[in-house]
This record gives structure tokens, sequence and C-alpha cells, in this order.
């Protein structure tokens, strides 16, 4: 205790190993408690340093939690990029030492600004308060990092009813003030009613996050559909190789012909690996094909417009058949779908030459897709992980979508952190989830964020299921997070004010 409490090595290595926890408490390892562990091991490491210290105490935390939570970045870099091991390994040291900034600046403020020893619950509070102001500007800032936030770990755990309430952000209020709580209860003991109000605080979350898991907060909008969700497996290095698109067109083409009936047939980002213009005859092919079975088919493919007089290439959904609906992704991956200062680093090693490299953004204001007489919700890939931006979208609509091409991160442990966000997203809205991968994982989520159906990673096949268009909006969907932001900044402001008022606390 005396170590991680003080300045020097030691507490700094012990922050890394806690930053290090939270991962474990995530898909695929779901041990939920240690995310508590690890966020009173920060909180108590902040606890005694100056701002400075607990600035560089803050970067081995966030150092620990990226470099143990996304190794997956380095298969992308070495497998499919073309990095040597050493390079990747490189590249993954430099990405894990930049992202961990992201709790440098908190640190340094909770020590400067906000930290109040004296005043254990205003402390908790605030820190509380802080850790979300983390997450969300970490959301935010560049196009944002949204990964490996705190809440998921409760996506099977007590705090899951809390979701609906308030998102993913609320919960991960939660986790963050419980932690400092449990380790101010001891300071606590000789002031009864400041001791009464931290164990109600403590409790209270808890027991209705617990109390409201499976409660319904949207019904259900009209009969369930059908769906087959189709999944290719095709080996990344095939993915874009102009040899082998007639096999993957017919590929999709084989395995839909040979489906069982269904409402909805969904295949993953990018199935059809051509510009949009130039796989027309194949999509009106498979859209008649889907008529005639009274279905709707939706696809990823790449999609090419003129804009401004200048030809700017999309990643791209569109829906033939039984539906109508064009999108253009909006939320794109730095590096895999475009390269910030590409003048610079394009040419300089193969991964920064990925094919499809060069998509832009599509614009904010797009209609949801049409299918069966109901409004889908799109989100390719990566758009899943923004809180914010997917609940914008979901208020809108009946049923959820995202597909995903998860074969950058082979075997690791990164598509299933990514399917645990796609749940979390499911909880928020009280809607279905539709998820078509190519490799896995494919699967139908359920408003409570559980999964129904699913069929195995790196194989051929067809996943066939039922989903239930909703309506009705959860309270996050009708207020998102501005009673969470209030309530911060008003905790904010008693952080700020605690050394006066300690004596009422």
């Amino acid at each position: 205790m005396r170590w991680i409490t003080r300045p020097g090595w030691p507490g700094n290595l012990l922050a890394v190993a806690a930053g290090a926890l939270t991962p474990l408490a995530l898909a695929p390892f779901n041990i939920w408690p240690l995310s508590l562990l690890s966020l009173a091991l920060l909180y108590l490491g902040l606890r005694g340093l100056g701002p400075r210290q607990a600035a560089g105490r803050g970067w081995c935390y966030g150092f620990g939690l990226f470099g143990a939570g996304t190794s997956w970045i380095y298969v992308s870099i070495h497998n499919f990029g073309g990095a040597s091991v050493l390079l990747a390994g490189l590249l993954m040291l430099a990405f894990s030492m930049a992202v961990a900034l992201f709790f440098a600046l908190p640190a340094w403020l909770w020590a400067r600004w906000l930290r109040r020893n004296e005043a254990p619950l205003a402390d908790a509070l605030a820190f509380g308060s802080l850790w979300v102001a983390q997450e969300a500007f970490r959301g935010w800032f560049l196009t944002g990092f949204p990964w490996l936030y705190a809440g998921y770990s409760q996506l099977d755990a007590p705090l899951a009813g809390l979701a609906p309430v308030g998102g993913l952000w609320l919960v991960s209020f939660v986790l963050a003030l419980s932690a400092a709580l449990l380790c101010n209860l001891h300071r606590l003991r000789q002031r009864k009613g400041a001791l009464a109000g931290a164990l109600v605080l403590l409790a209270g979350p808890w027991l209705i996050g617990q109390g409201l898991k499976h409660h319904a907060w949207t019904e259900p909008l009209g009969q369930p559909l059908s769906v087959a969700a189709v999944q290719g497996n095709i080996e990344q290095e095939m993915k874009w190789d102009p040899a082998q698109v007639d096999a993957q067109l017919a590929l999709y083409r084989d395995m839909t012909f040979t489906a069982k009936r269904t409402d909805l047939i969904i295949w993953p980002e990018t199935a059809v690996p051509i510009l949009m213009d130039n796989a027309q005859g194949y999509l009106d092919m498979m859209g008649n094909f889907a008529s005639s079975r009274n279905s709707a088919l939706i696809t990823g493919v790449p999609i090419r417009q003129l804009v401004r007089h200048e030809k700017k290439y999309f990643n791209g959904i569109t829906v033939t058949g039984q539906g109508d609906g064009t999108y253009l992704k909006q939320k794109l991956v730095p590096f895999g779908e475009y390269v910030p200062l590409q003048d610079m680093l394009r040419g300089l090693i193969a991964f920064f030459d990925l094919p499809m490299s060069d998509f832009a953004r599509g614009p904010a204001d797009q209609a949801l897709l049409q299918a069966k007489g109901y409004a889908i919700a799109p989100f390719i890939c990566y758009e899943v992980v923004y809180p914010e931006f997917a609940a914008g979208e979901a208020a809108r609509s009946d049923l959820l979508l995202t597909i995903s091409n998860d074969t950058w991160f082979g075997t690791s442990i990164g598509p299933l952190q990514h399917l645990q966000m796609a749940q979390m997203r499911a909880l928020e809205a009280g809607r279905w989830m539709i998820r078509a991968t190519n490799n896995g994982v494919t699967a139908l989520i359920n408003p409570y964020g559980e999964i129904t159906e699913q069929i195995p990673q790196f194989q051929k096949g067809i996943l066939y299921g039922e989903v239930v268009p909703m309506h009705q909006l959860t309270p996050y969907l009708q207020w998102r997070s501005w009673p969470l932001i209030i309530l911060c900044l008003l905790l904010f402001g008693w952080a700020l004010l605690a050394s006066r008022i300690a004596k009422t606390v």
C-alpha cells in the first residue's frame, strides 16, 4: 500500500499493472470485479502525489491499459500490414505510449485542482466525474479512440440495468465512484452522517442496476422478422485481390441462393469488394432474387460519388429487394480507412498503403435504411463503439444493424471486445441488433444486450434467427448524456469548493 501511494517507480509499476487489469474485466475474460480493483488502485495511487507525479502515474496506468488491451493492433500491423515483428512491436509500443497520455492530463487535473483528501465524500464524487470526463474526451479528441471503457465490464453484471437509463458512461461513473468510496470508508468511520451518505451512494446504484436488469423500456412494433446473416469467412489476403473478386461474389450469391427464405438477408462489410457502380448488374440480380422471396438484402459495398466535382470513395451499405437506402460510413478508422498526414506516411511501410485506406467521411444527416417497412440504424464496424453517435441513430430506428470485417485482427481478443460493445449499444437502446461479419462473431443481440444466436468464428456459414422491431425510447435515448454531464459539472464545482465545506461533509 505504501508503494502505490508514494512517488517512485514501485508505485508507477503497480499503476501499469492496475491498468492491465481492466482488459481482464472485459471480453472475452469478463472478470468484472477487476474493473473495481483497477480503478481503486489508480485512485489510491494518485492520492498523495503532486500534479507532475500524478500525471506520470496516470500515464503509467494508461500504458498498462492499452498495452494489454489493444494487442490486436500488433496483429493488424504485422500479419496484414507487412511490418516485421520488430517494427510492428515498436509501432504497437508507440501507440500505447501515445494514447496513455489520455490518462496523464486528467491525473494532473485531479492532483492540481480537484483532489480533496480532507473531504473524502466530495473527493470520491469528483473522481467519478473526472473518470467519465476522461472517457468522453478520449472518444472525441482527434476523432476519438472509444475503446476499453470500464463500463463494458458490467454487461453481464449488476450495473447493466443502468445502461438504458444513462448509457455506458453512467455505468463507468458508478464504477469509479464505487471504487473511490470503498477506499474511503475507513476514513469516514468517525463521521456518521458522511458514512451513511457514502453507504447509500455505494449500495444504491448497484441495487437499482440489479433491479432494472431485464426491465422492458421499449415495446415490439410489429411481428418478428426472420434473418439470414451470411458469414463468408474470406481470408484477408484474398479480400482485395482482383483475381478473387468473381469467386467472392459467387460465394455470397450461391450461399444466398441456397439459404432458407427469410425477411432479411444480411451480408457483412464490403462483402461486395468492388465499387457499387461497377457491381450494379450483380446487385440488381441479387435484388430481383430477394424480391422474388419477399426479402430485403442488405450488404456492405464501397461507393463512389461525385462531391463538389471531385470523386470521393466511401465505405457504404446498400439495400436492395424489399427495401431501399444507401448509407455512407461517418466514423472512419485511422490508418485502416484513412491515413492521417498521408503525404508523409504513405509509402513508408505497407501498413500505410492498406487496400481501401483512402475513404471519405459520409455526411451526418443521412436517412436510415428501410427494409420490410421498418427503419434500420446502420453502423459499419468501428461506428458501433461510439456511444453518443450510436444513440442518435438508434433513437430514430426500429432495429439496429452493424456489419464488420474483423479479419484484420486474426484470433486476437479484438473481435470479442468489438462484439461486447455492440451488445452494450443494443442494451442502451432497448433494440434488437443484427451483427454480420466476414469471419465472426456474427450474432443476433436482444434489447437486453444478450446474444440469442451466433455462429462460430472462422467458419463459413449462415446465421438464422428472428429479431423484433421495437419502438419507444429508453431514458438514455431520450435524454442522452445531458443529465450526467450536468451532474458531473456540479460535482466538479463541489470539489473545487470542498475545502470550504469540508466540516459539513
